[in-house]
């Protein structure tokens, strides 16, 4: 028995992390990030029985487009741009998950689930994204209740060469870096990964491993002082590739272009795709 006096030791998984249940889109242009979504390799298979959201899938990645109005409204604030509105995580206790961050400091986000819906409760992220807790990710989906299958549809698209997600990019404030791996290590979980190693081909930011061990985050300060642009905010997503030679090969194919300068090309670590719709880009990384 333990006294109040007594801390409890910290659990190395303290929410039940397994991974990623989906990456969500806030768009205003749905048809237009769609295409650059099947170019990537996802295809749409369902779509929300009342909102304006759209789940594209390949492997076992699920990315969820949302042009719902009410939900789109961010990226009315980039000039029309995409921005990635929502991360959810997959955990052992969905609600135990969300009350144990609100505990620590967390502010929850605003319920909007109608009738006949599901609630899946979240926390605020950064630049107005959440953090959404999901439970419902092995026999029975989320997407069993909420969405209608497209017919005709492969409902399980293959992943191009092998992909699956590898992580996370966060763009966050000068000086910020200690702020937010505190963060992600209190409520999460997540660990420090030594800054000798490294990942893809982009040499920048600090880079922590969840504690389930399913995918990495990465938390990228502006380059000097006197960057023109300092929000924090999700920037893009990691996808990990068994052979990244494999991959961009099969990509280009598929009419996908990748940065190639003298600073930055594809090579056996990563590659990075050529930024689209004024913000939709994609990290391949050797994994």
């Amino acid at each position: 028995m333990t006294t109040d006096r007594e801390a409890l030791p910290e659990l190395p998984n303290p929410l039940g992390l397994d991974g990623i249940e989906y990456i969500e889109y806030a768009t205003l242009r749905p048809q237009a990030l769609g295409q650059v979504l099947e170019t990537m390799g996802f295809a749409p298979v369902a779509r929300h029985r009342s909102r304006e959201v759209t789940l594209y899938r390949q492997g076992g990645m699920n990315l969820v487009l949302n042009s719902h109005p009410d939900d789109a409204r961010a990226s009315a604030t980039e000039g029309g741009h995409p921005v990635l509105s929502a991360v959810a995580l997959r955990v052992r206790d969905a609600r135990l998950a969300h009350a144990r961050c609100v505990e620590l400091g967390a502010w929850e986000t605003t319920a909007h689930a109608q009738a006949m819906e599901l609630n899946i409760p979240g926390i605020q992220g950064p630049g107005g994204a959440h953090f959404y807790f999901v439970d419902r990710y092995k026999d029975f989906s989320i997407y069993d209740i909420d969405f209608l299958p497209i017919p005709t549809v492969d409902a399980r698209p293959p992943a191009v060469a092998g992909t699956d997600w590898f992580g996370v990019v966060q763009y966050i404030g000068l000086g910020r870096s200690a702020e937010w791996s505190a963060f992600y290590e209190r409520l999460f979980g997540f660990t420090d990964i030594p800054d000798e190693q490294r990942y893809g081909v982009m040499p920048a930011g600090k880079l922590m491993q969840s504690p389930c061990g399913r995918f990495k985050w990465q938390l990228v300060e502006p380059a000097s002082p006197d960057a023109d642009d300092n929000r924090e905010r999700l920037q893009r997503m990691g996808i990990g590739a068994p052979d990244v030679q494999d991959a961009v090969a099969a990509l280009r194919a598929r009419g996908v272009h990748f940065v190639d300068s003298g600073q930055l090309h594809p090579d056996d670590r990563g590659a990075l795709t050529v930024t689209q719709l004024g913000s939709v880009a994609f990290e391949l990384v050797h994994q």
